[in-house]
């Protein structure tokens, strides 16, 4: 069950945060220049992207602050290795004495801090270039240390969980310093019957390497060897479409650069459609096979479970946003109204449809944005967050073989790193205050707990990264008297929630479905998966929308979807986060205090009661509510900016 291990190893970076599309990748302005000075002296510009090497040191992340040579990885995988056997030992005899029980339980923290540094080390190393053999083979290396790591540890559940419960109680009355550990040991009697025996978790553990496997392969397919055609871009000249690029494309004036995109990406996918099925599929059997093997229900409870967030908060997310689609539909006649289009096309959701606003920023600028954005949330919040933005902790622009989109990760012991992929757009820079939100959740959690709960659930997570969006959009809007920037920014704010509410939702729905199909005895063919997405995308957009043929293969496209029951967390998150930026912008410090106690809190509490004592209910479908009714009210307030 791994509730010690909280890396998110398996599944890539965590906090991780795509958007959809991923977040926008970028390329230094000066790099493209040099592209266009080369077609002036007779060579061809293509806008390729840069090498890493091309990247100025100030723009990238600075890992050697978790190990500033690679041979001091090798001597803490050494360590871990001695601290494992120092583990095994303990192996029998947790129940003998409070003493052997507070050993074992300090030795796996010291296990956890470190395989947690190991694997972000490795696989930051990998992100930077996905094609550098020498961090493949590292990351492949710090996995099999996490399987160690698992197998090893695998006694430790179901040999504490055979203590009887009043010699553990005793235990705890007996021995101060064990008491530390009372919230985990709770959690694990509450998790008692989806543990297995020893025999049993060791097997699993065992398997931990394997049934990564559809991750690991998706991720190598999409970032390292995913090749999509040159399209013309507004200029009319060639320029490859990237992971990084497609969003910048999207949002293009010029209807054929869109479309142009749209189709080299997803006939790019269309090609592998029957390998693609085969991979997601495994990782959904996968999936299925554990939830049964852990005797859940469904392998969305198991999901949900591991939060202890009621499958019902699921059920409510979905039901109260197809309750909502008139309100998505209302602001697509309005786009398509705008844009003057015949025929909304599923390429034309993305560009501004306020015109004559060019709003792009230096990254500099953008930090400086985002910093003043942030302001109500105190002056240590802000100092922190400038420091890191500006001294290595964040990996800026894109280049060659860097891992697409955005995320934030932090491990015990040093400071927390972001991933961009800087375009310079406003995009980009929500994307910057999305992730130092994860990045300053990661910072406070860390800086008061102990590693035992330094680490706080991805329920929670979405919060943080998503309230500094929302004070950034406040800040920007407080800020402009210019009407067609107030549109610009309304337009930004609507797509916000379409994207991380309703379309994350839609996602959800197909998580939903896909499990239930295997679970039922059903096979995850390329026709069923494209159709089972394409009806989707009919329920949600066909009202307005013309449904391209092509989007039947987004699901193709999702590296979260190998996470699963993710990316309902981004819906939930913006939810909860609107509720609570519009509490710290009208309440004032009482609302900052509980909201900076909920940052320092990380996983002390299960992440329901953590909203609660922040000041927002989520097992309740009021917040979903509220923050589609304010969706419905800025389309009203839109149009009447646009159409006055």
């Amino acid at each position: 069950m791994d509730r010690w291990l909280k890396t998110e190893m398996c599944a890539g970076p965590a906090p991780v945060a795509w958007a959809e599309p991923e977040r926008a990748g970028a390329y230094p302005a000066r790099l493209v220049r040099a592209a266009e000075d080369s077609k002036a002296e007779g060579g061809v510009a293509t806008a390729e992207l840069p090498l890493r090497s091309e990247i100025e040191d100030r723009y990238k992340w600075r890992l050697e602050d978790m190990y500033a040579v690679d041979a001091l990885w090798e001597q803490d995988a050494q360590r871990l290795r001695q601290l494992l056997q120092e583990l095994a030992a303990e192996n029998g005899r947790l129940g003998e004495s409070a003493e052997h029980l507070l050993r074992a339980l300090r030795l796996q923290d010291q296990i956890s801090e470190l395989i947690g540094r190991l694997y972000a080390y490795a696989r930051m190393r990998r992100d930077e270039d996905n094609t550098n053999a020498k961090y493949q083979a590292l990351t492949d290396s710090a996995m099999k240390l996490y399987v160690e790591v698992q197998a090893t540890r695998a006694f430790l559940e179901p040999e504490i969980l055979s203590i009887p419960e009043e010699r553990l109680q005793a235990f705890l009355s007996a021995c101060e310093p064990l008491r530390q550990y009372r919230f985990l040991l709770e959690e694990l009697l509450r998790q008692k019957p989806h543990v297995l025996s020893r025999e049993q978790e060791e097997i699993l553990a065992a398997f931990g390497e394997v049934t990564q496997a559809p991750s690991q392969i998706f991720t190598m397919f999409n970032n390292a060897d995913t090749r999509f055609p040159k399209i013309r871009d507004e200029q009319g000249r060639e320029v490859e479409v990237t992971h990084g690029r497609y969003i910048q494309f999207l949002e293009s004036r010029n209807r054929d650069v869109r479309k142009a995109a749209f189709d080299a990406v997803y006939s790019t996918y269309a090609k592998h459609r029957n390998t693609l099925a085969a991979i997601y599929g495994s990782s959904v059997k996968k999936d299925v096979v554990y939830a049964r093997l852990r005797r859940y229900e469904s392998a969305r409870q198991m999901a949900l479970d591991a939060d202890n967030v009621p499958v019902s908060v699921y059920d409510n997310l979905i039901a109260a946003v197809r309750e909502a689609l008139p309100s998505l539909h209302k602001y697509l006649a309005l786009r398509k109204r705008v844009l003057g289009l015949d025929e909304l096309h599923m390429y034309d959701l993305y560009t501004p449809i306020v015109g004559d606003v060019d709003w792009r920023m230096s990254y500099e600028e953008a930090v400086e944005v985002v910093l003043r954005a942030v302001a109500p949330l105190g002056e240590e919040y802000v100092q922190v967050a400038r420091e890191g933005l500006t001294s290595g902790w964040v990996d800026v622009f894109e280049n060659k073989g860097k891992t697409s989109g955005a995320y934030s990760w932090g491990t015990y012991g040093v400071h927390p790193y972001i991933l961009l992929n800087y375009q310079g757009n406003l995009h980009d820079v929500f994307t910057l205050a999305h992730e130092l939100g994860h990045a300053m959740h990661t910072y406070f959690s860390h800086k008061h707990q102990p590693v035992t709960y330094a680490d706080y659930t991805i329920f929670v997570a979405e919060v943080a990264s998503t309230c500094n969006e929302a004070l950034l959009m406040h800040h920007l809007l407080q800020n402009t008297n210019d009407k067609k920037r107030r549109a610009y920014l309304i337009n930004h704010q609507l797509e916000g929630v379409r994207g991380t509410l309703i379309r994350q939702t839609m996602f959800a729905e197909f998580e939903k479905l896909t499990h239930e199909q295997v679970e039922q005895g059903g096979a995850l063919t390329p026709d069923w998966l494209c159709r089972t997405y394409y009806d989707l995308n009919r329920a949600y957009f066909s009202a307005v929308c013309h449904v391209d043929e092509d989007i039947q293969l987004e699901w193709a496209r999702i590296p979260h979807f190998y996470n699963a029951f993710y990316v309902y967390k981004y819906a939930t998150g913006i939810s909860a986060a609107t509720a609570l930026a519009q509490k710290i912008l009208t309440e004032g410090e009482p609302a900052v205090t509980r909201y900076l106690e909920f940052l320092k809190s990380g996983g002390s509490d299960y992440p329901i009661q953590l909203l609660r004592k922040a000041g927002v209910d989520m097992e309740s479908p009021e917040p979903v509510r509220a923050t589609l009714r304010q969706f419905d009210a800025l389309v009203d307030e839109l149009a009447a900016l646009l159409e006055a």
